[in-house]
């Protein structure tokens, strides 16, 4: 078993097919499994990169990213993705943790690199582009010579990626998914989604994220469908994708198709699409709706989490049922459960939780927090939610701090973490506020020391410095006291009732 099959299987059947569209240049199966192959021997013969090595994968939207990923799980080596919005200390944090032996990045991010003693167990670094300091050239990994490196034959437990997603300390932790979870959540989304050969599927969402990397990349691959990659999302450029590249799946987050909705006669862009999907947020209904309206189709739901490859629930396969995330996928088991981990009746609202080969092996090297994730093969998502009488699942809320920003997972305490700092603030309070194009924002409530002045633009600027963009405050309220209950814990509950009465 290797994730590397989906990609094999497709050069035999589809070779001269076009597997990856990227600015307007194609690459054919064949091709893109020879390179993948040469790369992996690449790894193998010039970075002694072995079974089990961790291989960081800090790279946007490109081909590079793809080979680098099939490259590296080819060997049975594990594909550590980076979020390109990273800074440095948070670059050095996720390599450090994960203790990985290569990095492969672009001369773009080169900068958010740390230097070589920060990260003491990277012995190479790779680089597309023009390196400015010490780095292999990615091109010249592509054409050195090097024996032809055996694929590796693995058992479904052993480990194919490692994701980051942060933790309720505020520190990231690395969801390490075997070969088994991912190949079963590639065909489980072929099943639901119906994806084929004649498919053509438009990913400009990460591909460091598991939406991008599995649900889209990896089950793109193994159905001998063609990939259109876009290094990132911009309306017009996307748009104009849809049917220059004649897409048939569009994939998106809400405030993506939100976004269109406010756009003319976008209904021409998606005529060769047959098929909507949304998921990593809540999709408003009143979206829905307009979508339907206007472009005349139904956008389907999904549901899932890093920790569960990510794909777990499916709304629908035979009966939609709007407002709900649908049915658990095959071979996968959901429930709603109380704080002691009871199943509950339909209807009734508690946690969800997920049973399946889609589950992941566990937080990498945090036994204690895995423990306290999984028990009894059940995973506690820390989602709230409920179930109807028919199997529905529908979203409630989420876990009780995390603010979710167009999918992007932010915990408030990193960011107090960063705010305290400051040399003028006492005392500060995080969380997230309702946006119309985010879903949500991050906003920071703030205590000034005695004499102490701060303005709201110095104070964001302090974040954006020291943590990636996303994560830092929209905007920042000066008060004079955060609201405490007796034992002296910060009410936010408060906080967001203030400014929600403000709308």
């Amino acid at each position: 078993m290797n994730v590397f099959d989906c990609l094999e299987r497709s050069k035999v059947y589809f070779g001269q097919k076009e597997a990856l569209l990227f600015k307007g240049a194609a690459t054919s199966y064949r091709d893109l499994y020879e390179q993948a192959g040469r790369l992996s021997s690449a790894f193998r013969g010039r970075l002694k990169i072995d079974k089990g090595d961790r291989v960081g994968i800090f790279l946007p939207n490109i081909p590079e990213f793809v080979l680098s990923y099939y490259a590296a799980v080819r060997l049975g080596a594990i594909a550590v993705s980076l979020n390109v919005m990273l800074k440095r200390d948070e670059v050095a944090f996720i390599l450090n943790d994960c203790g990985a032996k290569a990095l492969v990045t672009a001369s773009q991010l080169l900068e958010q690199v740390p230097e070589r003693s920060a990260i003491p167990t990277v012995k190479t670094i790779v680089c597309v582009g023009e390196p400015e300091r010490e780095a292999l050239r990615f091109r010249d990994l592509m054409t050195e010579s090097y024996p032809r490196a055996p694929k590796a034959n693995l058992e479904p437990d052993e480990g194919a990626a490692i994701l980051y997603t942060s933790g309720t300390t505020g520190k990231p932790k690395g969801v390490l998914l075997t070969h088994g979870n991912l190949i079963s959540n590639i065909y489980a989304t072929n099943h639901h989604t119906k994806t084929g050969p004649s498919d053509r599927l438009i990913c400009y969402l990460p591909l460091f994220h598991c939406f991008g990397q599995n649900f889209i990349m990896n089950s793109a691959f193994n159905a001998g469908a063609t990939l259109v990659l876009h290094e990132r999302f911009h309306p017009d450029e996307i748009l104009d994708s849809l049917k220059t590249s004649r897409v048939t799946m569009f994939f998106a987050v809400p405030t993506v198709y939100n976004r269109f909705l406010a756009l003319p006669k976008i209904e021409e862009s998606f005529a060769s699409v047959r098929y909507c999907f949304t998921a990593a947020a809540s999709m408003p209904l009143e979206v829905v709706r307009r979508w339907r309206e206007k472009v005349g189709q139904i956008i389907y739901e999904g549901y899932g989490l890093t920790e569960t490859s990510p794909f777990a629930s499916y709304n629908h396969d035979f009966f939609y049922r709007e407002g709900s995330v649908g049915t658990p996928i095959e071979n996968v088991e959901m429930k709603i459960v109380d704080e002691k981990g009871n199943e509950l009746k339909p209807g009734e609202v508690g946690e969800i939780a997920i049973k399946g080969p889609n589950v992941m092996q566990g937080y990498y090297r945090r036994p204690e927090e895995t423990a306290q994730a999984i028990r009894d093969g059940w995973f506690l998502t820390g989602d709230i939610g409920k179930m109807d009488e028919d199997g529905y699942f529908y979203l409630v809320d989420r876990a009780k701090d995390m603010i979710n920003l167009a999918g992007f997972k932010v915990w408030p305490r990193e960011v107090e973490e960063i705010l305290i700092q400051h040399p003028s603030i006492s005392e500060v309070a995080v969380v997230g506020i309702p946006d119309a194009d985010t879903g949500e924002a991050v906003k920071a409530f703030v205590v000034l020391k005695d004499k102490a002045s701060a303005k709201e633009g110095e104070l964001i600027d302090y974040c954006r410095d020291r943590i990636a963009v996303y994560k830092a405050p929209r905007s920042v309220e000066f008060i004079d006291a955060l609201p405490k209950n007796p034992a002296g814990k910060i009410l936010k509950r408060e906080l967001r009732a203030r400014e929600q009465a403000r709308k």
